[in-house]
């Protein structure tokens, strides 16, 4: 219990910036659902971000994993690691903004972007520094500074959201209150504001790094049995990371070649923006797998078993407890996004479920990286890479959107039972199997009482037809109490039998004995 007592510690502090700096990003997605043009320019970015995350992997093949693999291996300076995994990506940045830029026209016309190569060009050079500014802050990770970590994202974030603001709220305003000196805003770029804000914020982290100094830190260079080892341990990571990405967005990114409708990215706009709602359970995972991994890593051989093993469980349990959440209270949060873009919510339960098993996949890799088994790993994404390739061609065609979540929910379940039963075979770890079949069975019984219940509430169009006098008494308010007494069960349940109130941080030292 003292080991996950300081997990969670650590994953509290990385939750400020992967948890609530993510929902303040996340806020973001909806935002733009009210002030884009339309579903079209919601789809492109949602088309070019799902790009962008398959090019971050390829440009830092796996040498985040790789890096916390030999900076805690005795046998090599920690210093030449760690700048062997700097210079290495440094290159390959360097190389791919010359690739990019100059050939952002040709990129644009075949992604259907028509004439906009500045857009390919701006976001390239966006991943590019991204990759590299993965590097420092692992290093930062390893050396068991999530407060600097934490701050250098926030304000990262913080300046992307203003300078969002900027371009697509304060903007528009100044251009009617003072035309003379707004000549060079251009109200039609709209969705290209996004992504120079997304540039200039990443900018904005790279200076901060350098700033820090964490950089300097680094003996530069190629040093030679150091590289090699490296890209011996973090190849394979690359095509199970290349792999795990694309089960992820290649959904997103095949959408306008395989719907056959009129307009493809409209579609994909609905999708992407009720795909958003769902991202909730994505911060979690992030924030609890920045603490994870460098936790497991440093127990000795015995710990790591049992702390996976519990650690994984109380994912699970905190997983469901927000897909109950989510989908319980669903009619309130669908206002986050614009009504014109609702008839996509039936995806939202579908994905939150292949949040779930995401993230169970991720807790149960640890058995291949620790005994550098990394290849089953690319194995285990590439089986899931054919599924949702597969079922997304044969599903979208026929059923749009709800093909793609199907296919990525197909995709994760698979995966995720072919690394448990590999991993029992090489590492065996005692998961909790039942219990952790009972709390899911438990969430799902809960979700369909809901769906039974009488205390339900009518479709309402607007806000203030959720809250009006008419409504309030007579469904909203009972639909909420019901719902707050079923989650409220599902949470005793877990105070019960798996995780006593005298356990729990700050809010435990109240009810433990004298």
């Amino acid at each position: 219990m003292a080991g996950m007592k300081t997990l969670a510690k650590q994953t509290a502090i990385y939750g400020v910036s992967s948890i609530l700096g993510r929902f303040f990003n996340w806020c973001l997605a909806p935002w733009y659902t009210y002030v884009l043009a339309s579903q079209s320019e919601f789809g492109i970015y949602t088309n070019i971000y799902a790009w962008t995350a398959l090019l971050i992997a390829l440009l830092t093949y796996g040498m985040e994993t790789g890096f916390f693999r030999f900076m805690n291996d005795s046998e090599y300076d920690q210093k030449k690691v760690y700048g062997t995994c700097l210079s290495t990506v440094a290159t390959t940045s360097t190389i791919f903004i010359f690739l990019i830029t100059y050939a952002a026209s040709f990129v644009s016309q075949a992604l259907g972007y028509g004439d906009h190569g500045d857009w390919i060009a701006i976001m390239g050079i966006t991943v590019a520094i991204d990759a590299f500014c993965c590097i420092p802050l692992a290093y930062l990770r390893n050396n068991n500074q999530p407060a600097t970590f934490a701050f250098i994202n926030l304000a990262m974030i913080g300046v992307n959201i203003f300078f969002n603001l900027f371009f697509l709220l304060f903007c528009p305003m100044l251009v009617n209150l003072c035309p003379s000196l707004m000549g060079w805003y251009d109200a039609s770029y709209s969705v290209g504001y996004v992504f120079v804000a997304n540039l200039i914020s990443t900018l904005a982290k790279l200076a901060m790094l350098a700033a820090k100094g964490s950089m300097g830190k680094a003996v530069w260079g190629f040093h030679q049995p150091i590289f090699s080892k490296l890209l011996h341990y973090s190849l394979p990571l690359l095509v199970l990371s290349v792999a795990g990405i694309m089960n992820q967005t290649l959904d997103k990114i095949l959408f306008p070649f395989l719907y056959e409708g009129e307009d493809s990215f409209h579609q994909q706009g609905i999708y992407g923006a009720c795909f958003k709602l769902a991202m909730v359970m994505m911060m979690f995972t992030q924030a609890f797998r920045y603490a994870y991994e460098p936790f497991v890593f440093a127990r000795n051989k015995e710990d790591k078993k049992a702390q996976s093993a519990e650690a994984t469980k109380f994912f699970v349990i905190f997983s469901i407890i927000i897909i109950l959440g989510m989908l319980l209270f669903i009619e309130f949060i669908k206002f986050a996004i614009s009504p014109d873009y609702w008839e996509g919510l039936s995806i939202v339960p579908v994905v939150l479920v292949s949040y779930l098993f995401q993230g169970i996949y991720f807790n149960l890799s640890i058995w291949y990286k620790l005994t550098d088994r990394t290849h089953f790993g690319a194995y285990f994404s590439l089986a899931g890479l054919v599924i949702t390739l597969v079922l997304n061609v044969l599903l979208v065609p026929a059923i749009s959107y709800m093909g793609c979540a199907l296919a990525s929910l197909a995709c994760f379940i698979v995966i995720t039972l072919l690394s448990y039963i590999y991993g029992q075979r090489f590492y065996p770890i005692p998961y909790q199997i039942k219990r952790i079949a009972l709390y899911m069975l438990g969430g799902a019984a809960i979700i369909a009482i809901s769906r039974i219940s009488p205390f339900q509430i009518d479709g309402c169009s607007s806000w203030h037809e959720l809250i009006s006098a008419e409504k309030i008494w007579t469904s909203t308010l009972p639909c909420v109490l019901s719902n707050i007494v079923l989650i409220s069960l599902f949470i005793a349940a877990v105070l019960k039998f798996d995780l006593p109130v005298s356990s729990i941080p700050v809010v435990g030292k109240f009810f433990r004995k004298k």
